[in-house]
């Protein structure tokens, strides 16, 4: 087969480089994922058993308690999320989202963002759906849009706000326009900044979609299965870690920092990302911390959807490291910005 300066093949999702570029290792990250996921499964195994004295033990029942209903409870989002990217995949024209969205990639990112109103899902589905969407040929910029706008401006979030603050629209309408402006934000902040070689090599030029000859729901199951098993791998390492903090760090410590309004918001914005509490249930837990500013609880909810360490791992396992500890981090100050900005004008 003739090469050119273009990559020259794909066979079974590994990319081949082009001529005079360095070769592209072999990189099969379901394979990690599902490593991951079967160590968990173990792990959680042996202490939901309880067999040993010491896993009876206050500290490692409220570890499982929690570490079990993070996980179940993002398990059905994550669950959509991979099959809508499977179904995406095998069933959607790539030329659909191309023709959809602006042409400009400077607008397509708002519309993106917008766009991430329409699926009632957490953070958990919107990573393998943004991932399905960069290879079907969107723009990464207006990927990440609608990765970061989905899970926090969903109708499903959006009714639970307004539920979690009875009597307060203005909670609402701050944390709608502040995840919105922080998606937009950050996907323009992409593409000034952003730099291609910082995405999996296999992201970048892996061909997806369907092919003549072979069956769509074949290609829906394979795609289903290596999403899933790539990100739950990702998913319960997440919830085990939040599971950790939650249990380890005592309640006098968040009475330390209610007092100073500016430590209140940055310390709520980093429990948003260690506690790791679904989209749909955060407003509920803000909504306990009654010691705490308004600015501070819409930060907690603007950043956790955002940024929490199952999505970190998620990110990471499906973009790439490098990818995820820039994002994220970024992420986090602006979410953090437009929080006051806004809460300071609309609570």
């Amino acid at each position: 087969m003739e090469k050119t300066d273009e990559m020259v093949g794909v066979a079974e999702g590994v990319a081949v480089a082009p001529v005079g570029s360095p070769p592209l290792r072999r990189i099969r990250p379901w394979r990690l994922g599902a490593a991951l996921a079967l160590t968990a499964s173990a792990a959680a195994v042996l202490l939901l058993l309880g067999g040993a004295r010491w896993l009876n033990q206050p500290a490692v029942q409220a570890w499982r308690t929690v570490c079990l209903a993070i996980t179940v409870q993002a398990l059905p989002f994550l669950l959509l999320g991979t099959a809508l990217s499977g179904a995406i995949n095998a069933f959607v024209p790539a030329e659909l989202f191309t023709r959809i969205l602006p042409k400009r990639a400077a607008l397509a990112v708002p519309v993106a963002g917008a766009a991430g109103a329409v699926l009632p899902g957490c953070e958990c589905a919107s990573v393998p759906v943004a991932n399905s969407l960069i290879r079907r040929g969107v723009t990464p910029a207006a990927a990440f849009a609608f990765l970061l706008s989905a899970p926090a401006i969903n109708p499903v979030v959006l009714t639970a706000t307004a539920v979690a603050f009875p009597g307060n629209p203005a909670m609402v309408v701050a944390r709608l326009v502040a995840s919105l402006a922080t998606a937009a934000v950050m996907g323009w902040l992409w593409l000034w900044l952003g730099k291609e070689r910082w995405l999996r090599p296999v992201l970048r030029h892996q061909h997806t979609g369907h092919r003549h000859g072979r069956s769509r729901w074949n290609e829906f199951r394979l795609g289903f299965q290596h999403d899933f098993l790539h990100a739950g791998g990702f998913l319960v390492l997440g919830a085990m870690a939040a599971a950790t903090f939650n249990v380890a760090v005592p309640r006098s410590v968040l009475d330390t920092f209610s007092g100073s309004p500016w430590l209140s918001v940055l310390f709520l914005a980093g429990l948003a990302v260690l506690l790791a509490v679904c989209s749909e249930a955060d407003a509920f837990v803000a909504a306990s911390l009654t010691g705490f500013s308004p600015t501070a609880r819409l930060a907690f909810m603007v950043v956790g959807p955002m940024v929490d360490l199952k999505l970190i791992a998620l990110q990471a396992g499906t973009f790439g490291r490098a990818f995820a500890w820039r994002f994220c981090t970024a992420t986090t100050v602006v979410a953090v910005a437009a929080s006051v900005l806004i809460g300071g004008g609309l609570l």
